[in-house]
């Protein structure tokens, strides 16, 4: 059912309902304080067998910025854990 409680019957129509809740749920961005940016990766283009380069600062300023109020992610650990 979509928001004005229409019955979704052509999978077209039922995509752009689970589209239309997925967007309303989840956000594309990371909530920084007001004036700060996300840390930046290194791009190593080129150099796909080689071990990543880990930024310890990077890192830490994620982790320091992850939501606790959300669920546990893929790797089954929940954000306070993490944070």
């Amino acid at each position: 059912m979509d928001v004005g409680e229409n019955i979704a019957n052509r999978n077209e129509e039922k995509a752009e309902v689970l589209h239309a809740y997925l967007a309303s749920v989840f956000d594309s961005q990371t909530d920084y304080p007001q004036g700060s940016e996300p840390p930046v990766l290194e791009d190593r283009e080129g150099e796909q067998n080689k071990p990543p380069i880990i930024q310890e600062e990077a890192v830490n300023n994620l982790l320091c910025h992850l939501d606790t109020y959300k669920s546990v992610g893929p790797d089954g650990i929940h954000p306070r854990v993490l944070r």
